[in-house]
């Protein structure tokens, strides 16, 4: 028996470089599943489009899809485009289940990923110890989505003991500059912003200038395609693929 493919959906940007980057994250889930059918899909913006992917795998033969929505955060992309995507290419292709999982998510174990980004940028700075730290996310209007990343952001604080603040890039304040002016007001000067975004991007760029204009020592590279990620992506993928399992 086959196992369903595997499509990860990512949201999509007119920059390159991000689908560039999901496409590299994807090359590294099938490095660490080579059995796996894994395709990278886009909402909007990016090719492929995910109705060409799904359409794709149908004449190829595949009739179980799972989804792994490339998101942080429960918001509007994972609540509203994502079903409707997936109902729409449901539609089209009678008898073939495609089943979404929970979005990617802000799990732990990515504060290694944004340890050694973080790492990497401060390597261009003679700073050795932070004042302060700033986490920079998308932002949204969803409250709940915002306040996971507000948790992120004070476990992440907590493991360095240093005082942190969540930062938006849209839909809700504080900006990073904001958020890095604010710390500097109290006297801290070594304040660095780590990018809680997967993929470069307008928003990711226009928090780091932000960021870098209020006086930031250092900001970190999105978190990209690092095998943590990979395997979380597979750790959902298989959730998924029991779920089209009959009972």
């Amino acid at each position: 028996m086959t196992a369903p493919a595997l499509v990860a959906l990512a949201h999509g940007s007119r920059d390159p470089r991000s689908a560039a980057t999901i496409k590299a994250l994807v090359g590294e889930v099938k490095a660490m599943r080579p059995d796996l059918k894994v395709e990278p899909a886009f909402l909007e913006l990016s090719k492929p489009s995910f109705q060409t992917v799904v359409d794709r795998l149908v004449k190829a033969g595949h009739d179980e899809i799972v989804v792994v929505p490339l998101l942080l955060t429960e918001a509007y992309h994972a609540k509203v485009d994502v079903p409707g995507a997936i109902a729409a290419a449901t539609a089209r292709h009678e008898g073939v289940q495609i089943r979404a999982t929970s979005v990617l998510g802000l799990e732990a174990q990515f504060l290694e990923v944004l340890d050694l980004r973080m790492r990497e940028a401060l390597k261009a700075s003679r700073v050795r110890e932070l004042d302060a730290l700033v986490l920079a996310a998308a932002g949204s209007s969803d409250p709940l989505a915002n306040q996971a990343v507000a948790r992120l952001a004070r476990v992440w604080g907590a493991r360095h003991k240093l005082p942190v603040t969540a930062a938006y890039a849209s839909a809700t304040p504080p900006a990073t500059g904001e958020a890095v002016r604010a710390f500097r007001s109290e006297g801290r000067r070594h304040i660095a912003v780590a990018s809680l975004f997967l993929a470069p991007g307008f928003l990711p760029d226009r928090a780091a200038e932000l960021a870098l204009e209020a006086g930031a020592v250092a900001v970190s590279e999105p978190l990209g395609a690092h095998p943590e990620l990979a395997r979380t992506i597979l750790a959902r993928y298989a959730v998924g693929a029991v779920e089209l399992v009959p009972v």
